[in-house]
Order: C-alpha cells, then structure tokens, then sequence
C-alpha cells in the first residue's frame, strides 16, 4: 500500500470544549485555519483530541465533522484506539463507513499492559474490521508498552494496509531498526515535534504534530525542507520552535496547547476535561515567556 500521501505535518487536533460540551463551531474554523496553512493532513480525536474522555456519540461526530470538512482536501486519519480491543474494532468500523475518512490511528492499548502476542491479536482484530490504511501508535510513556518492531513486521506482513506508525518512543535508534525491518515503503512518522527532524533523518516522513495546532506553515515547510534532504534550512525552523516543543509538554498534553491557542483567539475557551484541569501559576508563567518570544 502506497503511502506517500500521509508524508509531511499532520496536526493531531485538539477537540475544543465549552462549558462541559464539544464547541463544534470553533472546531470548523480550527480546520479551516489547518487548511489555511497548508497542512499536510489532519488527526481527528486521537489523544490530543481527548479520546478517552469524549462519548462515543462525541467521538463519531467529531470525526465525521472533520472528514465532512477536510477529508477531500487532506488525508484524515480518525483516532479509533482504545484498551478494549471491542471498543476499538466498534470505532473503526464507524469511522470506516464515515465519508472523507483515509485512515485510522490505533494508539497501543493503554493500562493493560498486553503482551506482543496481545498486541498482534489486538491490532489484527481491527484490520480485519477496514481495509483503509492503518497507522500504528506506539507511545511507551502513556501507554507503559511499546509496540515490538517484530510485532510491527508481523502485522505488515499478514495486513498489508497495517502500514505504518506514529513512533513517540523517543529513540533515533528504534527508527533506524523499523526502516531497517520494515523497509522504506513502511511508514513512519514522529510523535513527538522536538524529535521531527532527528526522526526523519533516520528515515521518518514527518510527524503527528501537537505544535501544528498552533504554528502550521513554518512546521509544513520544515517537513518539506527535510524530505527535500535540506536539513540546514529545517533545522533553522526546528531551533526556532523548539522551546515551544518543550513548553507545549510542561503538563500534560492538550492542555498547554488549548491555553496557547485560546491566548490567541483561535479557540473560544481552554477548557479540558477531568481528570485533566487548567495550568498551575508556574506553568503557566513560563509557557508566556515562550509565547511571548515567539510573537505567538
């Protein structure tokens, strides 16, 4: 399965919030805006869209109003993971039937802790329920597993559109052993925006971005500087923003960004849901600073 499409920026989309419910007009002009900026393709309701605390209904409609809007113009990818390999084969079959939708993200199975034998029989559950492609989501620090580049090469090889990851495990190194296993047509992208360009020079294709939400053109065109093998200029963009990398993490994530983004007006309110909350004072104080010099 070809998967030249998915190469560049995708903003993993925040799910804006008002007053206890899903605030779906800032969501339409949060896309239009991603549009806008030439992004490269867009990630409704993973987990920086709060997938864990969305209802299924919230869930459904955000994808389908994301797809309805940009799914003719970019790849989207609909976040359909879940620790219940039920739940995540009920998500992709719904969004598999959702006009506009590419692709699915399938983060790993959180607080379960499964096996790689588990993990393969999970991800072959929901392969079997679509034949879009199939992006991989293996992020250690929340999840407490990552996904085996064995258990990778299995699931390419007995579903072929199991064809790619999102690697936020933090190592060049485990790049370098998936394109290594897997070859070149198997797709890998960043998760995480401080570790693109590092990522990419072993052979990733650009990054599942959390920073694109609120920087989106200079973050396109560091991608397309690095797969045009120009990693001078990229690396420019790259220390220009990367403070910013580090400061939309000071808590947890989306919580940082929906206050940078709500600071400049592109959505109505910060507002996350339990059992995540607002910023501390210090928190808050030194994601200004960053903003602050940035002109953001």
């Amino acid at each position: 399965m070809k998967t030249t499409s998915f190469y560049g920026v995708h903003t993993a989309l925040v799910t804006p919030m008002r007053d206890g419910g899903v605030a779906y007009d800032d969501l339409e002009k949060l896309i239009q805006a991603q549009l806008d900026g030439g992004i490269n393709g867009l990630v409704a309701v993973g987990t920086t869209g709060e997938s864990p605390t969305l209802t299924h209904d919230e869930h459904s409609e955000v994808i389908r109003r994301v797809a309805k809007q940009a799914g003719s113009k970019v790849p989207v990818l609909a976040g359909t993971g879940s620790n219940s390999t039920t739940e995540a084969v009920s998500l992709t079959k719904s969004a598999d039937k959702t006009e506009g939708v590419t692709g699915m993200l399938q983060v790993a199975p959180y607080y379960n802790k499964p096996s790689q034998e588990g993990l393969f029989r999970h991800f072959s559950a929901v392969a079997e329920a679509t034949d879009k492609p199939i992006i991989l989501y293996s992020i250690p620090g929340r999840c407490g597993i990552s996904i085996g580049v064995e258990t990778c090469a299995r699931l390419y090889e007995a579903y072929p559109h199991v064809c790619g990851i999102k690697e936020a495990g933090g190592s060049s190194e485990r790049v370098a052993d998936l394109v290594q296993a897997l070859g070149p047509d198997y797709l890998i992208l960043s998760g995480d925006d401080s570790l693109t360009l590092p990522f990419m020079s072993f052979g990733a294709k650009g990054v599942i971005s959390v920073a694109s939400n609120l920087v989106v053109s200079d973050l396109v065109e560091m991608s397309k500087l690095a797969l045009s093998g120009d990693y001078a200029a990229a690396e420019l963009l790259s220390r220009r923003y990367y403070p910013l990398f580090k400061a939309l993490f000071i808590e947890p994530n989306p919580v940082p960004v929906k206050y940078a983004m709500h600071r400049a007006g592109m959505i109505s309110s910060p507002e996350v849901r339990l059992p995540l909350c607002e910023m501390g004072a210090d928190s808050t104080a030194e994601l200004e600073g960053v903003l602050k010099a940035l002109g953001l």
